[in-house]
């Protein structure tokens, strides 16, 4: 990671629905079978049969101030507000081992789209609490996505509530609805709906020129475009959402038809030392540029302490 400790590496009336111990609503999945995967993206090939039992989902991503409840209840303290150990960075400046993480920043210009250092750096004093930095704050949107969280920051959460992080399986299994099967986005195969957006991600030119066509530049408050057939919001774009399930690109090879959770590690051959989880639903990042993996089918990961200011997560509980 060059010469900074970065961290980053690279969900109507008659639905049924439970309230959750944080008395946000929950939507009843109820379960079956579909096709999982897409034959738009290596690693979520083959598509397969999978089997899902039925379970409740968060019906949008956790706030901040679902998060800062928590924090507040049990003075958790997260991984980008942690100190560095200086042993697992001996080549970095110890002015440089400061608590932060990774914020997005438009570049004035980029030299090709293979270096993503070109726009993501490690900002000091950036926290679910500072999104992007020391002069951020979360102040008047506690309605929008808690970002900047490891996925042990997610899983604390989850604990605490009583709830857990969903499987992959089951989060898609969310967002196609029953009903999707091989259309392009979740919704179906248009990217709009009488010329609106349905989603919060990247117009314009990436990574240097956002034009906002949807009306936000980074997150945008949790129910801010439709639901889904399910009751759903924000199952594509907004903020990545942390899946329990190590990542490996080979998973769905071997997987089992019921209720699969995963590979027993992780492995990614990009990146071979690091341990990572998969993430669902691409973020207000993505574009047809650079990251398309906001699509129906579609995989995502991360590093499992590389925190960022697009990814953020929701909750599902048993029966």
């Amino acid at each position: 990671m060059g010469a900074i400790p970065s961290r980053f590496v690279q969900k109507t009336d008659s639905l049924s629905y439970v309230q959750g111990k944080d008395d946000f609503r929950m939507v009843l999945i109820e379960g079956g079978t579909f096709q999982m995967g897409s034959s738009n993206f290596p690693d979520a090939q083959p598509i397969h049969a999978v089997e899902v039992s039925s379970f409740y989902m968060d019906e949008h991503e956790v706030t901040n101030a679902q998060f800062k409840a928590f924090v507040d209840a049990t003075g958790y303290v997260t991984v980008a507000e942690r100190p560095l150990d200086p042993n697992e960075f001996p080549s970095v400046d110890p002015n440089m081992l400061v608590p932060g993480s990774a914020v997005f920043a438009a570049p004035k210009e980029v030299k090709g789209l293979d270096n993503y250092m070109q726009w993501w750096q490690y900002i000091p004093g950036a926290n679910w609490k500072r999104p992007e930095g020391p002069d951020s704050s979360i102040e008047g949107k506690e309605n929008h996505p808690v970002t900047q969280l490891a996925y042990q920051d997610a899983e604390a959460y989850a604990k605490w509530i009583g709830k857990r992080l969903p499987t992959e399986a089951e989060w898609e299994y969310a967002a196609k609805a029953g009903k999707h099967k091989d259309e392009t986005y979740y919704w179906g195969r248009e990217k709009k709906e009488d010329g609106k957006w349905l989603t919060n991600i990247y117009q314009g030119d990436f990574p240097f020129r956002n034009t906002k066509e949807d009306g936000f530049e980074t997150t945008a408050p949790v129910k801010s475009f439709p639901p889904n057939a399910y009751g759903l919001y924000d199952m594509e774009g907004n903020v990545w959402e942390w899946c329990s399930d190590f990542y490996r690109p080979d998973y769905y090879v071997n997987s089992p038809k019921a209720n699969p959770k995963g590979p027993a590690d992780s492995h990614d051959p990009q990146e071979p030392g690091l341990i990572k989880r998969v993430q669902r639903g691409g973020s207000f990042l993505c574009n047809d540029q650079y990251c398309e993996r906001y699509k129906a089918g579609s995989r995502g990961k991360g590093e499992i302490n590389s925190p960022t200011n697009n990814v953020g997560f929701r909750c599902v509980k048993d029966i």
